[in-house]
């Protein structure tokens, strides 16, 4: 067994069915191991991409996805999807290649400080020395990347753990080469030594198992402290994120628990589709009014953060309840009344069956608050209905959303055309809408398509792109060809990077760098051997949705490159 398939066998033991990757020599033995295990092995365009479907795998299944980059470059490449994984609290194992132990720091190939530079981005860096720690520090990886707050993890394996023994020995041997030199014995001899230590031990057996991580419930006191601060409020308000839904396989559970609660819940994240399409207690409009007027606010894995104005949409006399598995992030510029330290979504369902159902009492607040909700419809639906030169952006969300399968997973990648689709599209279930988090990080769509199709290959996946952002990934519709997956990518293509152009042209009167042409996308993705449509008119909307759909059954990716009118639809929503 050589170090690759010690590598290979600790994924398999811990439920991984997929690896992505984007092949270099340093990592070549685990890709091949993983292989002859049975593993997936999914070969991408851009090493981010590979982190970014790690990362949608551990979000719609609750088992760290995981990715395989080379030394050097390929681990530079992945700073970005590592540090949105890390603010997404998504639990991710990055297997990074090194250069050989014997030889870092002397100007080998590809060799870089790469503990330094991925260290500020993830939750632990395990750098290995000897073949007989390869399976430990993966194991170690899998728990430490589940546990507490979850997130990213790295590990460092040296292309000289990897190979069989035998190679490895060869090769040392030939670099110490065979001259009589006192210099040359020295090298010989402290090469050899090396080798011994990197290898010691590794002909005994080597165990592999799964370690056991169990989410940390909230304290009984602060479940009763919530549970009684809830029982007197008149008008509660809930606001449920991506931490909620951290243990992926008790969604179901989650969604009846707030659904018994009877508490009005906005849903942001990962928890968009938690309680289904149309549930009467999901609100999705005029949040800062509703949190205005509460009396008694629960954040279920929420931080106040910029999306909460750091705390002053909620105001100071209602009763602050934060459920969150980070203490930091309870108390984040706000100091909460009952701080629930713990899952969020466990808090959930432990508080449904403390309190009881509510329901009746607050049918009134209810009332009000679903009659201002289709006020914004109806104000909406007009605004979709402005004719236009080519496709009222409003309008082609509604028209995604009536399209869609029930069954569809949507991928949000976009400034302002995607913004325009969170408040229009609406999923249809748990773990069916995925966006990048708190980071607002463009290119995801494409790395989260490929994870979400991989894990729910029966389901319709969709990437509702901005057309700056598509032009990160792009390239991967060779990826969704190649692997036979076949998703649906509509591009909103309005020949701008809009949501800055909005602010930046009324404050500074220049659209400087703003500026992209009507760009053909619909032939890039063709040549790729997708299929490519043109949509330029609100007339041909229903017929290019419908052949999109039609290709993707039949098992081809798709590509509808819709130009859209501007609108004032977002006008002043810039964040700070």
């Amino acid at each position: 067994m050589h170090g690759g398939d010690r590598v290979a066998a600790t994924l398999q033991v811990h439920g991984v069915r997929f690896v992505f990757t984007l092949c270099g020599g340093h990592i070549s033995p685990i890709l091949a191991a993983a292989k002859a295990r049975g593993l997936r092995i999914v070969d991408v365009r851009d090493e981010a991409t590979a982190v970014f479907a790690a990362d949608a795998v551990a979000r719609l299944t609750g088992v760290p996805g995981v990715a395989a980059v080379t030394a050097g470059p390929g681990v530079t490449n992945i700073i970005t999807a590592l540090k949105n994984a890390q603010l997404a609290q998504s639990p991710v194992v990055v297997l990074g290649g090194a250069a050989p132990t014997a030889l870092q720091g002397r100007g080998a190939l590809q060799d870089i400080d790469q503990r330094s530079l991925v260290e500020p981005h993830v939750k632990l860096v395990k750098t290995v020395r000897q073949v007989r720690e390869l399976a430990p520090a993966v194991e170690q990886a899998f728990a430490v990347a589940r546990e507490g707050v979850p997130g990213p993890v790295f590990v460092e394996c040296p292309v000289d753990l990897l190979y069989e023994e035998a190679t490895i020995r060869e090769w040392y041997a030939s670099a110490a080469g065979k001259g009589g030199s006192v210099a040359e014995r020295v090298l010989r001899f402290y090469l050899n030594r090396h080798v011994e230590k990197m290898f010691a031990g590794s002909q005994e057996p080597a165990p592999v198992r799964a370690r056991a991580v169990s989410a940390a419930a909230p304290p009984v006191a602060s479940l009763r402290a919530a549970a009684a601060a809830l029982a007197k409020a008149e008008r509660p308000l809930m606001i449920v994120g991506s931490q909620a839904l951290a243990l992926a396989a008790e969604a179901p559970r989650i969604a009846q628990a707030v659904t018994s609660l009877g508490i009005p819940a906005y849903l942001s994240g990962m928890a968009r589709g938690l309680l289904g399409r149309d549930a009467e207690l999901q609100m999705r409009h005029q949040r800062r009014q509703a949190l205005r007027e509460a009396d008694c606010v629960v954040l279920a894995g929420v931080p106040c953060d910029f999306r909460l104005d750091y705390g002053r949409h909620i105001r100071r006399s209602s009763t602050l309840i934060a459920a969150n598995r980070s203490r930091s992030d309870a108390r984040l510029n706000r100091r909460p009344d009952i701080a629930a330290i713990g899952d969020a979504g466990l808090f959930l369902c432990l508080l449904a069956e403390t309190l009881g159902p509510q329901r009746a009492r607050r049918d009134g607040w209810i009332h009000a608050m679903r009659n201002r909700d289709q006020e914004r419809e109806t104000e909406i639906d007009r605004q979709a209905g402005a004719p236009g030169q080519y496709v009222n952006p409003i309008a082609l969300c509604r028209a995604i959303d009536a399209a869609a399968g029930e069954n569809a997973v949507m991928v949000a990648d976009g400034g302002d055309f995607v913004a325009t689709a969170a408040y229009t599209v609406h999923p249809r279930s748990p773990l069916s809408w995925l966006d990048p988090g708190v980071f607002g990080t463009l290119g995801v769509g494409a790395g989260f398509a490929l994870g979400a199709k991989l894990c729910r290959p029966e389901s319709e996946v969709w990437i509702i792109y901005g057309d700056g952002a598509c032009g990160f990934g792009l390239t991967e519709f060779d990826t969704f060809v190649r692997h036979g997956l076949p998703v649906i990518a509509v591009v909103g293509n309005d020949a701008g990077w809009t949501q800055i152009a909005r602010e930046q042209v009324k404050m500074l009167n220049d659209d400087v760098a703003t500026v992209l042409s009507r760009t053909a996308y619909h032939e890039v993705a063709a040549g790729f051997g997708a299929q490519g449509i043109l949509m330029s008119k609100a007339s041909e909307m229903p017929a290019a949705l419908a052949q999109a759909r039609a290709a993707a059954k039949a098992g081809r990716p798709v590509l509808v490159n819709a130009w859209l009118d501007r609108t004032d639809f977002r006008d002043g929503s810039i964040s700070m």
